[in-house]
């Protein structure tokens, strides 16, 4: 007997068995070998590879209650996690606090009591907003990466740069919800995360390369600088700058191992030199440690053109 071929809309994703009903398919043909039932009502076509909102979507049609949450939903909106949590597998899912945490196969049910403004959708899921799973995130990283999520959150770029950027939500958002719910877990670290993001920030080695040096004592670095040559036209953008001692930070991530980043970090310098400023290029290795060696390099060069500590 001929296989019923599945609709188009179920494939290519995680589907619920009421969606398979409602689609026209037999009980029968949800229990056919090309479907894989994942957990209490929820199928996947086999042999189809899903990520992200394809693969998650049936666990928040299943219940017109539940949102994805936590490290789930921060996966959605490709918010940076250390390594620890980003390999967490696990759905992270909640349900209001007036019903039972959910209870699935591979999930983790949370009882989060979630404000207007709170859940939105994306992709057709159901999720936290940007600004509440920041906040959830508070209960499970350190400060650090924290403070990491949250500048990937905020980080917006002007028209002067060469990929303008606009934020997923603001820093007022951050502090709103942090204002908003009283005894969670992770509130005391979200407060102290608060006070050290900033706006500008394009990933996570540049934020902890920012805390490494204030840990330090040593100025702040300030970012979304444009240095602009004498026309005003735009012409560097440092990942950080000192723009009193002209000097710039630059992070070069793996990307830069490329022949052609190779060369535009080459006319960069240049650059840099012919205006004045000088470039301090910072690897992965110069913020590995108790004492980054990011730290000296950016110390003595700020000695180097006047500063003192005080």
């Amino acid at each position: 007997m001929r296989r019923i071929q599945l609709p188009q809309h179920l494939y290519g994703r995680s589907f619920t068995t009421r969606a398979s009903s409602e689609a026209g398919l037999s009980p029968a043909r949800t229990r056919a070998s090309d479907l894989i039932r994942v957990s209490r009502g929820i199928l996947v076509p086999a042999g189809v590879p899903l990520q992200g909102a394809a693969a998650l979507a049936a666990y928040t049609e299943a219940n017109p209650l539940s949102v994805l949450s936590h490290l789930s939903a921060a996966q959605l909106w490709r918010i940076p996690l250390p390594p620890g949590p980003a390999n967490d597998w696990r759905i992270h899912l909640a349900n209001p606090p007036t019903v039972g945490a959910p209870r699935r196969v591979n999930v983790v049910g949370h009882r989060l009591a979630l404000a207007d403004g709170e859940i939105w959708e994306l992709d057709g899921v159901r999720l936290t907003s940007p600004a509440r799973t920041w906040l959830d995130l508070a209960a499970c990283l350190s400060l650090k990466d924290l403070v990491a999520a949250g500048d990937f959150l905020v980080c917006s770029h002007g028209p002067d740069f060469p990929v303008p950027r606009e934020a997923m939500c603001r820093v007022a958002e951050l502090v709103q919800v942090v204002a908003r719910h009283h005894g969670g877990r992770g509130l005391r670290n979200a407060r102290l995360a608060l006070e050290l993001i900033r706006v500008g920030a394009d990933s996570p080695p540049e934020t902890l390369m920012r805390l490494a040096l204030v840990d330090a004592g040593l100025p702040e670095p300030e970012l979304n600088v444009v240095v602009r040559d004498p026309a005003g036209r735009p012409l560097i953008w440092p990942d950080g700058a000192y723009r009193q001692y002209r000097i710039s930070l630059q992070y070069d991530g793996g990307h830069h191992n490329t022949p052609d980043q190779y060369l535009r970090d080459i006319r960069r310098l240049e650059t840099s030199r012919a205006l004045g400023w000088e470039e301090i290029r910072v690897s992965l290795d110069d913020l590995r440690g108790d004492k980054p060696a990011v730290v000296r390099k950016v110390a003595d060069a700020l000695r180097a053109r006047g500063w003192r500590p005080r």
